[in-house]
C-alpha cells in the first residue's frame, strides 16, 4: 500500500506547518509553538510512532535540541535510530574524525568512505555554499545525511543527531536546515586564579561541543599565579600549573570538537605573578610605593618578558584568535597618572610627543603587543578598559572589544565603540559573568535570566544597542572567574554554570524569543543529559 506523503515546514518561532497529501486531498494544517512545545515533557507525542499496518505516520515534529534547530521541514515517516549492524559512512576523507565519533556515540559501525548505499546507513557529506557552519540533515528512506559547505557544520549536524536519539530515541523524518546567527559562542576559564584539572577541562570541552560552542577562553595568567609550564621563563610558572603536554592534549581535543582556544596573558595589568619573579620590573610611583599587580611599561625589559611570552604560547595555542587582556592597569586609577609615575610620562613623552600622556604610553603598549600576536596569523581583542578616550595614540583598528563592564574610570558605552566601526563581543557582567564567591555586587548567573532577558546586542546592564549594529558583535561568551577560588569545588562549578551555558549558546545560535518557556527547556535539558 503506497502511504501518502506529506511534507511541511517548519520553523521554530512561528510554528506553522502547511502539508499536501500526495492522493490531492488534506489542505493546509498549523501547528502552534505552544503545541510543539508539549513534545518536550517526552509524553506519548514525543515518540515516534511505531509503523502500523498501513504504513502511514502522523506529520513528524520538529527535532527538541540545545540550541534549537532554526527550521525543521516535517515529514510523514517512522524516522531513524540507531539498530545493530548500521553504519557511518563519510563522502569525504577530512570527515572521519566526526564519523567516527558519532558512530561511537551511538552504537555504530564505523566503515570509513563508501558510495554504496544501505538501510541505516549514517552519511556525512561536505557540499553546498553558505556558512561553514551550517548544515543540512536529511531523515528519509529509513537513512540519515548529513551534509554541509565546513567540517564544523557536518559536525553540529552529528550534535543534532545525537541529541535527538538520547532525547528521544528516533531522529524525525524530514529535513533540518540549521546554522548559527553568531560565529562567536565562548566560554572563558580562569585558571589562573583557581587551577582545574586536565580532566575537567576535558569534560567541559565534551559538553561544550555538544552544545555546538566554538571557543574556550584560557585565562592563564594572574596576579595569583602563571599557570602554564614555560621553556622562556620558567621561572614565573607556579607549582600547580599545566604541561605544555596537556595543555596539548587540551588543544588537540578542543580541534576535534571544532573549539578554538582563545589564550589570554593579561598586561599590563594582573601580572603579580610573572612580577613576583621579577621585581625589578615593578611598576612605582613617584613616591617608591609598589603598585599591585602592574608592570613598568616604561622599562624595555618589560616588554621583553611579555614578548617572550606571547611569542612562545603562539606554538601552544595554533588557533587563530587572542586575547591581549589590557584591563585595569593601576596607572591609571589615580588622579593624576602624570604626576604619580612621572617615568611612564616621560616615556610618553619620548615616544608620542610634548603633549602624550600616560594613557597614550598604555595604548601604545597594547599596540606594540597587538604587533607581536598579530605576526603570528592571530585575531586580537582586548577588554574594553584597556581602551582610552582622548589619547592621541588610538588603538589598532583591528582590536576587537571585548566588552564586560562600564563600571571603570571613565566608562564609555558599548555604542560607541561600535559607532567607530569596532567589533565588540559581548562578555556582559551583568549576565555572563560567574565569579567564585560573588565578590562585590557580583551574583552567581541564572539561565534562566540569561534565557529570558539577555541577547548578544545586550552588552552592557540590561539594555539592547540598536539593531543596526548587530552585524558588529560577532558573538560572545560565558566567563567562569575565581576570585574566590574556594567557594567552590571543580563539581559545584560544572553544576552552576550547566543551565546558564545552555541558555548562553540557545542565544547565541539563534537570539530571537525561544519557542519554549523556561520550564520546558530546563525539562529539555533534563532530558537531553
Amino acid at each position: 500500500m503506497v502511504a501518502a506523503a506529506f511534507a511541511g515546514t517548519v520553523a521554530l518561532g512561528t510554528g506553522v506547518a502547511v502539508w499536501a497529501s500526495a492522493d490531492g486531498g488534506g489542505g493546509p494544517a498549523r501547528q502552534s509553538s505552544a503545541e510543539a512545545s508539549r513534545h518536550v515533557s517526552g509524553g506519548p507525542a514525543a515518540q515516534t510512532p511505531s509503523p502500523s499496518p498501513s504504513r502511514s505516520y502522523p506529520l513528524s515534529q520538529a527535532p527538541r535540541t540545545i540550541p534549537a534547530v532554526r527550521t525543521h521541514t516535517a515529514a510523514r515517516g517512522p524516522g531513524w535510530k540507531p539498530r545493530g549492524g548500521e553504519r557511518v559512512v563519510v563522502a569525504d576523507a577530512g570527515l572521519a574524525d566526526e564519523g567516527r565519533l558519532v558512530a561511537k556515540e551511538l552504537g555504530l559501525a564505523y566503515a570509513g568512505q563508501k558510495k554504496d548505499v544501505r538501510a541505516g546507513d549514517v552519511r556525512l557529506a561536505l557540499g553546498g555554499g553558505g556558512d561553514r557552519e551550517s548544515y543540512t540533515m536529511t531523515v528519509r528512506g529509513g537513512r540519515v545525511d548529513i551534509s554541509g559547505p565546513g567540517e564544523a557544520g557536518v559536525f553540529y549536524g552529528t550534535r543534532t543527531l545525537k541529541q535527538e536519539v538520547h532525547g528521544g530515541g528516533t531522529a524525525p523524518e524530514g529535513v533540518v536546515r540549521d546554522g548559527p546567527a553568531k560565529p562567536v559562542r565562548g566560554f572563558m576559564l580562569d585558571i589562573a586564579r583557581k587551577p582545574y584539572s586536565e580532566s575537567w577541562i576535558e569534560d567541559r570541552i565534551r559538553e561544550l561541543g555538544d552544545l555546538k560552542f566554538n571557543e574556550l577562553g584560557l585565562h592563564f595568567s594572574d596576579d595569583q599565579a602563571f599557570r602554564i609550564e614555560s621553556s622562556s621563563h620558567p621561572e614565573i610558572v607556579s607549582r600547580d600549573h599545566l604541561t605544555k603536554a596537556q595543555v596539548k592534549r587540551i588543544v588537540d581535543l578542543a580541534n576535534s570538537r571544532h573549539i578554538t582556544v582563545v589564550p589570554e596573558i593579561d598586561s599590563p595589568g594582573h601580572l603579580g605573578a610573572v612580577i613576583a619573579a621579577h621585581p625589578d620590573l615593578q611598576l612605582r610611583n613617584a613616591s617608591g610605593v609598589a603598585t599591585r599587580g602592574a608592570v613598568d611599561i616604561s622599562k624595555d625589559a618589560s616588554a621583553k618578558l611579555v614578548d617572550d611570552l606571547l611569542n612562545e604560547y603562539a606554538g601552544l595555542f595554533p588557533g587563530s584568535q587572542w586575547h591581549l587582556g589590557g584591563d585595569e592597569y593601576q596607572a591609571l586609577t589615580v588622579k593624576n597618572p602624570q604626576a604619580s609615575y612621572p617615568q611612564l610620562a616621560a616615556t610618553a613623552r619620548q615616544r608620542f610627543g610634548a603633549g602624550a600622556t600616560v594613557a597614550d604610553l598604555t595604548t601604545g603598549w597594547l599596540n606594540d603587543r597587538a604587533a607581536t600576536v598579530r605576526a603570528h596569523g592571530r585575531t586580537v581583542r582586548a577588554w574594553n578598559d584597556g581602551f582610552f578616550r582622548g589619547t592621541s595614540v588610538q588603538p589598532a583598528k583591528d582590536l576587537r572589544v571585548a566588552y564586560w563592564t562600564g563600571k571603570e574610570i571613565g566608562a564609555r558605552q558599548p555604542a560607541e565603540y561600535l559607532g567607530a566601526g569596532r567589533k565588540v563581543l559581548n562578555y556582559n557582567d551583568e549576565f555572563l559573568y560567574y565569579v567564585l564567591g560573588q565578590p562585590q555586587t557580583f551574583v552567581y548567573p541564572t539561565g534562566q535570566r540569561i534565557y529570558e532577558q539577555w541577547n548578544p546586542r545586550v552588552l552592557r546592564g540590561t539594555t539592547a544597542v540598536p539593531a543596526r549594529y548587530d552585524g558588529q558583535i560577532p558573538g560572545g561568551s560565558f566567563a567562569v572567574w575565581s576570585d574566590f577560588p574556594n567557594a567552590q569545588t571543580e563539581a559545584q562549578v560544572a553544576a552552576g554554570i550547566r543551565m546558564p551555558l545552555r541558555a548562553t549558546v540557545q542565544k547565541l545560535w539563534d537570539p530571537g524569543r525561544p519557542a519554549l518557556t523556561w520550564a520546558e527547556f530546563r525539562k529539555l535539558a533534563d532530558r537531553l543529559g
